[in-house]
């Protein structure tokens, strides 16, 4: 009887240490203004929730139809000072979307760990990527994409274009490959011997010279092209903001908007 109680108390005790992780886990997909389907709010929910067992940092979205009076900036600062209390988290790591379908505004913003990671360089970046989905109304694939690029910034250092070349699979096996061919032709070409026997060793010096020699001028090609001018049109995408700012909280930010 004894066992069998200490037995029960055990199982218990696992079975909470199992399901704490589901009961501390939060919200993390505000979508009040109704863009995603309940089953793409439950895959980014999940996804969100794995990034932050990996980064340790909260991937939010917030959709809006009214920022009652708010620029969208104020508007997530303001939203994610509240979260912050709510989450109550030792360490204030975020990296945020918000959509203003309104003024059809989005802004990003990193706090703490993803201010550093997802500066204001690196946000321009990504609304590169995700502004052109939001502009076909394609919004589940704009913030998939948000996911991923957030995800991949946070893994490369600071100061370094994560855009760059050289952190493409494509040109690092292009690279390899390369290399693998000129190491396989300097080795076929040294396994030969050396090549003794030069255009001179049958030549006699003292019986051949060259008999005469002829330069003709054919023609001459000048081919004229006119200096673009500079064009001082801005570039699409509609409004650009860039920039991150401090809370009525006190939370400093990366930040960087768009108009789509």
């Amino acid at each position: 009887m004894k066992l069998l109680w200490k037995t029960s108390i055990l199982f218990t005790f696992l079975f909470f240490l199992l399901i704490s992780p589901a009961l501390a886990d939060v919200q993390r997909i505000y979508d009040h203004a109704d863009l995603l389907t309940d089953e793409q709010v439950q895959e980014l929910e999940k996804q969100a929730a794995n990034y932050f067992e990996e980064w340790n940092t909260d991937f939010i979205i917030i959709t809006t139809e009214d920022t009652n009076g708010k620029t969208i900036m104020k508007y997530m600062q303001d939203f994610t000072d509240e979260l912050k209390d709510e989450f109550n988290r030792q360490e204030d790591n975020m990296a945020v979307i918000t959509i203003d379908m309104d003024s059809r505004m989005v802004d990003i913003a990193g706090f703490g760990i993803a201010e550093k990671y997802i500066d204001d360089e690196r946000i321009e970046l990504i609304l590169d990527h995700v502004t052109p989905y939001f502009s076909q109304g394609d919004y589940y694939k704009a913030f998939k994409l948000f996911f991923e690029k957030a995800d991949e910034y946070l893994d490369i250092r600071p100061g370094v274009n994560p855009e760059s070349v050289f952190f493409n699979t494509f040109f690092q096996l292009a690279v390899a490959v390369v290399l693998a061919a000129i190491i396989v032709f300097l080795m076929a070409y040294t396994s030969g011997g050396r090549v003794t026997v030069t255009s001179g060793t049958y030549l006699n010096r003292s019986s051949s010279r060259i008999i005469s020699k002829r330069d003709r001028y054919l023609r001459k090609t000048v081919t004229r092209r006119k200096k673009p001018s500079a064009n001082n049109n801005g570039g699409g995408g509609g409004f650009r903001g860039g920039g991150g700012g401090i809370t009525g909280a006190g939370r400093s930010h990366s930040g960087g908007r768009r108009g789509f």
